[in-house]
């Protein structure tokens, strides 16, 4: 089987904020412009850095080293802990500017989205989509900031208009055709790939290629049977040649939480404080999005370095806060804490629609807890986080501070 490349017109964009998290800090404070800045999960020496600034990024002050080693390649580094309603807040905007463009733009993380043009006016009316990520990149810095930049590629798939975007960073604008597409390849690395990894680079190696031209070149049988020995072969196969095969959305399958202490603990009564936490915010984004969950699970991590793990199914389904934070506090009955508590994670599965909702016994009554969590999503949606919590949450408005998740908007 032997498929051409793709030679429609580039119509997928992809864009992203460069260094999204610190550019935006920079832009808050005129005083850190220019100045390497990490942005970390926590400013002690053991914090690990989530977002570096460019400037921070030549000194080698990359993702995942701690503060510590920051501050040893470069003493003058800003370090900063994630100010989300501020990434949030652009991520919005961001997508309110797309919009004007296209009606399909799909958000794939706080700091980039998929844009396609397909059936759009622009393509309709043969504009030109370069000019049109030039002034994407006008309309960014006129209402996000003038410092803020971004990448903008464009490629007949959303592969190769993800690999465009990468191409000159920072604030770049490139375009894969199937004019360019082997020129392309001939200058970019394996794992400059997106989806490409170093144990994805590993077992191509092993099949003697070594370079994306290779790649591109390599049968169908050799990528199906040789290298990734499952369909994925054929997937890779298409995605190379610029043909669309990313674009399912995938259902929703979990919602969670996790926390790692600052100060850790073996108190039983501050561990299930902080669940009660984890299960306000987890139950918080479960009704966001219309759902009930039929599983909740636990992990906990120790100072020792062991863990504990623990699932269970609910016939009857949870959606109130207090029904999460139950069926968690029924997974540790009788769990004795071998050493302190590091990590506390909390997650629900097993997801159905929340409406049409079945009429239940107590609806409308005293014990209708659905109806109060929803009451008091209202309040706290209207007020703020947590305006109103469980007594046992109070007095907890600094402990398990809001975070960005990586590849999620919410």
């Amino acid at each position: 089987m032997d498929l051409s490349l793709n030679t429609s017109s580039p119509l997928m964009m992809h864009v992203d904020i460069n260094s999204c998290f610190a550019i935006i800090e920079q832009q808050a404070n005129p005083l850190i412009r220019d100045r390497p800045v990490a942005v970390a999960a926590y400013d002690s020496p053991k914090g690990i850095v989530l977002a570096s600034s460019y400037q921070a990024k030549a000194l080698g002050i990359k993702l995942g080293v701690s503060v510590a080693q920051a501050r040893q390649l470069a003493p003058d580094v800003v370090v900063m802990t994630p100010d989300p309603d501020k990434y949030f807040d652009a991520h919005r905007r961001f997508k309110e500017i797309l919009l004007r463009y296209t009606s399909s733009v799909n958000p794939k993380s706080v700091d980039e989205f998929i844009v396609d043009f397909h059936g759009s006016i622009a393509d309709q009316t043969g504009q030109d989509l370069v000019e049109i990520g030039r002034q994407i990149k006008r309309d960014v810095k006129r209402e996000i900031g003038e410092y803020v930049t971004i990448n903008v590629g464009l490629g007949p798939n959303r592969f190769l208009a993800k690999l465009a975007a990468g191409l000159n960073k920072p604030d770049g604008l490139e375009v894969i055709s199937a004019e360019n597409l082997r020129e392309v390849y001939a200058r970019v690395e394996l794992v400059d790939l997106p989806g490409i990894n170093l144990r994805y680079k590993g077992r191509l190696n092993c099949a003697g290629i070594y370079t994306p031209l290779e790649f591109l070149e390599a049968d169908l049988p050799t990528l199906k049977k040789k290298v990734f020995r499952s369909i994925n072969g054929y997937y890779w196969y298409l995605r190379l040649r610029g043909h669309e095969i990313d674009s399912v959305d995938f259902d929703r399958k979990s919602f969670g939480q996790q926390y790692a202490l600052g100060n850790k603990t073996d108190d039983k009564d501050e561990v299930n404080r902080l669940l009660m936490k984890l299960c306000e915010k987890t139950g918080r984004r479960l009704r966001r999005d219309n759902f009930i969950a039929h599983g909740i699970n636990m992990w906990l991590r120790f100072e020792n370095g062991s863990n504990w793990s623990k699932s269970a199914r609910s016939k009857s389904g949870v959606y109130s806060t207090q029904d999460i934070y139950l069926q968690a506090q029924r997974l540790l009955k009788g769990l004795a804490l071998p050493a302190r508590v590091t990590n506390i994670s909390v997650s629900v599965f097993n997801l159905s629609p929340a409406l049409p909702a079945q009429l239940g016994l107590f609806d409308d009554s005293r014990l209708d807890n659905r109806s109060l969590a929803v009451a008091a999503d209202i309040v706290n949606d209207k007020y703020g986080e947590f305006s109103i919590v469980p007594a046992i949450m109070a007095n907890m408005q600094d402990v398990i501070l809001k975070r960005v998740a990586f590849g999620r908007t919410d």
